[in-house]
């Protein structure tokens, strides 16, 4: 989760012609052949299919997409009773669902969206390469920084795009999902600014029902997103396991969080990245009405799962430092962390 950002930035309306396209693109992007718009993402592969990749993907298919799951625990219980999404407004059953247990079964795809895990990184040649056809393009929602490098470098950078997903949501039961915050989806293309591909993309998801922002800058739409996954996933495992509106009636967590922030803002200014001052304050009272919410590294870790300590944590210190930012705080949660996360 992050903030919820306000409004639809920059986006075309699906109906985008060939023409309108190929002006928005590369020569190198052009290269790749897309297709028109109304057959751009004809079929569309989700890897990664726990809360976040279900919600989207499903949004995706009941807006009228063709979307394949790949999945593996939940896959018995979505053949069997569909796929459910209770959402603040509506709740809806997905019945049926393009689902599979390995990617050869679902074959190359026009978009594949990876909603993985960053600790499942080494996983990507053999989950993703079996999807990929000559045009296929890749759109990465996970967290932290790394995975948008690794992807261009296994895959060709010109493939590769990002979204940070402002959303409260979480897995309740196989095959169930429950979204307590919607949000919004900001998305970029990697070491580019936006182009056609990524409106249509973001087309795509407005037309899901998906509110959608599009900036130019993917790496600093990367840093924006730790300025509240660093202090919020992280103190709710170095607290003792707590929900975000006990960070906040705290008033030493409050002050960390705060401290936390202003560290990931400056370290985000070295490296070129200019972000608000404002976005602390904003973030904390957007934080406020969620109530007793569990951010997902606090879920991976009672749950006894990897968490995504070098993501989220471990390569914005890294980078931080590499640009001069020395990082106290963030240097000492991170050491926190790999102490009580290790299995």
């Amino acid at each position: 989760m992050g903030e919820v950002e306000g409004s639809l930035e920059k986006l075309r309306p699906s109906g985008l012609s060939r023409q309108t396209l190929d002006a928005g693109l590369s020569a190198e992007e052009r290269s790749v052949s897309f297709g028109t718009v109304e057959n751009m993402f004809n079929k569309i592969a989700i890897v990664g299919a726990g809360a976040l990749g279900c919600y989207y993907g499903a949004m995706l298919a009941r807006s009228g997409a063709c979307v394949s799951f790949l999945m593996r625990s939940d896959l018995p219980a979505v053949r069997s009773q569909g796929l459910r999404i209770r959402r603040p407004a509506d709740e809806f059953v997905l019945n049926e669902v393009r689902a599979e247990d390995s990617p050869e079964k679902i074959g190359p795809s026009d978009l594949v969206i990876v909603a993985l895990k960053t600790t499942a990184n080494g996983e990507f040649q053999r989950l993703i390469a079996p999807l990929l056809h000559e045009g296929t393009a890749i759109l990465t929602l996970q967290n932290g920084l790394g995975s948008d490098e690794e992807l261009a470098r296994l895959f060709g950078a010109q493939r590769v795009m990002g979204g940070l997903c402002f959303i409260c949501v979480n897995r309740t039961a196989a095959g169930e999902v429950l979204c307590i915050e919607p949000g919004s989806v900001s998305l970029g293309e990697y070491g580019r600014p936006a182009g056609a591909r990524i409106q249509a993309v973001a087309a795509l998801f407005t037309k899901a029902g998906v509110r959608c922002h599009v900036g130019d800058d993917l790496a600093a739409l990367r840093w924006r997103k730790l300025v509240w996954n660093v202090p919020f996933n992280g103190l709710s495992i170095a607290a003792g396991g707590i929900t975000t509106d006990r960070i906040l009636a705290e008033p030493a967590l409050e002050a960390e969080v705060r401290a936390l922030m202003q560290e990931i803002i400056g370290a985000a200014g070295r490296l070129g990245h200019v972000l608000s001052p404002g976005l602390v304050d904003q973030q904390i009272e957007h934080t406020r009405p969620m109530g007793p919410y569990k951010p997902s590294s606090l879920i991976d870790f009672l749950g006894q799962k990897e968490v995504e300590v070098e993501s989220i944590w471990g390569e914005p210190l890294r980078r931080a430092r590499a640009a001069g930012a020395a990082m106290p705080k963030l240097s000492l949660l991170y050491a926190l962390l790999l102490s009580v996360t290790k299995r």
